[in-house]
């Protein structure tokens, strides 16, 4: 099927029209529920970014409707737009967001995107601005969009990602727009005009990796994602058909599309039941924690310490090495993207949780030693071997003469096959609010998201999020 003749947009209509939350499955909702732990622990973390305190005060200072709140911000209310930046960039602030799976072998990992945040900030700040408090219907709001972003990033060529683009800025955007919209509730025209206009804002590009940009590629998505809704339903119009066409998203931003994958269609298969998504248990790439779990086992196997490591080798293909790109990291944001950093940290520390990832620590003197003699090597068999899995393998050379050999394992932790226990993705939460929230609060957002579509009091929820229950609480104290 080319380009031309194909009716993806229509699809993704019908399916976002027709499908209701009776339609979801309990292992989806199941899925979602844990979801939503994960990225509200990441909104509580990135709050204290400053990269995302940045974007407060200018949503502050900018002003306008009270739609929503914002993160840890207490109770001042912007616009929805300006909302739904702020909550997004914070959710990725530590690269430690979900990342949809792929069983396909020529698939690039960094072609998928984090499918979490961008639906989910669309619907809760929808749902603030509209006052929503039905969970069934935030749900469903996020599961649409969540399908419709995974499927377009599962269907695209590889050439989008090779090209430059950020997956999760570009695609993103759908999985924000079809949130948003359908809360809404547009549909027909006035839902095609809105994927049109979100096809049109789709941005975001792979230099800024490493920088505060990098995580306002999803902060945009949701921005523009709520943005395209909205002016949708005030009767602003675009192509009704903007996935498909010559001119249309697939072709500009990534010359085509599988067609074969294409003609399952949205929602036989909820992507989030299968393949599955990854929770990622480090706050960097999912394209390195394989090796830095890795790297683990083998210091805690040999009790390896820093000062016996006289050089470290790393071998992986081109699927890890081209985008986790920087040779020595300089800051908390390059070490993210950078093997050696990565690797020296969990010599250095025997963990990496964002309590690491600061820059005094990233270019301090031990880090910046250890990752000056770590070498990254490309290893021609270990891409003859195909980017359905994530491999590598470790080599490190003691100072007594031993060399240290360990591969990383396929079945990463995290992921559809290994996946992290309820009570670790509890313990991710905790490590994230700690010292936003006291305790108290962190139990009661738990609790809630357990029942997020089965009774939860969103409004509570929220208020918990933002800071202003602690507040009352504080003052009735």
């Amino acid at each position: 099927m080319s380009a031309a003749a194909s009716d993806i947009t229509r699809q993704a209509l019908r399916f976002v029209e027709t499908t209701a939350y009776a339609d979801l499955s309990a292992e989806a909702l199941r899925i979602g529920r844990r979801c939503i732990v994960d990225a509200l622990g990441l909104y509580l973390a990135g709050s204290r970014e400053h990269s995302v305190e940045i974007l407060v005060a200018d949503a502050l200072e900018q002003g306008g409707r009270a739609d929503a709140p914002l993160p840890a911000a207490g109770g001042a209310r912007v616009p929805a737009a300006l909302a739904a930046r702020v909550w997004g960039t914070a959710g990725h602030a530590h690269d430690w967001d979900d990342t949809q799976v792929s069983h396909d072998p020529a698939h690039i990992y960094g072609l998928l995107t984090h499918p979490t945040i961008p639906p989910l900030t669309a619907a809760l700040v929808m749902a603030e601005r509209l006052g929503i408090t039905d969970g069934k219907a935030v749900m469903l709001a996020f599961q649409l969009g969540f399908e419709v972003e995974c499927k377009i990033s599962e269907w695209m060529t590889p050439r989008h990602y090779r090209r430059g683009h950020h997956t999760s800025g570009t695609v993103g955007t759908f999985g924000a727009c079809v949130a948003a919209a359908h809360l809404l509730g547009l549909s027909g025209d006035r839902l095609a005009h809105a994927l049109g206009m979100a096809a049109s804002f789709a941005a975001g590009i792979r230099c800024n990796f490493g920088t505060m940009t990098k995580p306002l590629h999803v902060g945009r998505a949701c921005e523009n994602g709520v943005t395209a809704a909205l002016l949708a339903s005030r009767g602003f119009d675009a192509d009704p058909a903007a996935l498909d066409g010559p001119w249309g998203f697939f072709s500009v931003m990534g010359e085509g599309f599988d067609t074969q994958k294409a003609s399952q269609g949205f929602g036989g298969t909820l992507t989030i039941e299968s393949p599955g998504i990854s929770i990622k248990p480090y706050p960097s790439g999912i394209l390195t924690h394989q090796s830095m779990d890795a790297m683990l086992k083998l210091v805690l196997d040999h009790d390896l310490k820093p000062e016996q490591v006289e050089r470290v080798r790393f071998f992986a293909g081109k699927n890890i090495i081209e985008p986790i790109r920087y040779p020595i990291a300089k800051n908390h944001l390059q070490a993210k993207f950078s093997m050696p950093a990565l690797l020296a940290m969990i010599v250095l520390c025997r963990r990496a949780s964002h309590h690491e990832f600061e820059d005094a620590f990233v270019a301090g003197e031990a880090m910046q030693d250890l990752q000056a003699r770590t070498d990254v090597i490309n290893d021609p068999e270990i891409d003859a071997r195909g980017y359905d899995l994530i491999r590598s393998r470790i080599e490190v050379e003691t100072r007594d003469g031993r060399n240290l050999v360990q591969w990383a394992d396929e079945r990463y932790r995290g992921g559809p096959l290994n996946p992290i226990s309820d009570a670790d993705l509890d313990g991710k939460f905790r490590m994230c609010a700690e010292g936003v929230l006291d305790s108290a609060a962190q139990d009661e957002i738990l609790a809630l998201t357990r029942s997020f579509d089965t009774g939860a009091d969103l409004k509570r929820l929220m208020s918990l999020m933002t800071g202003t229950a602690q507040s009352i609480r504080s003052a009735a104290e």
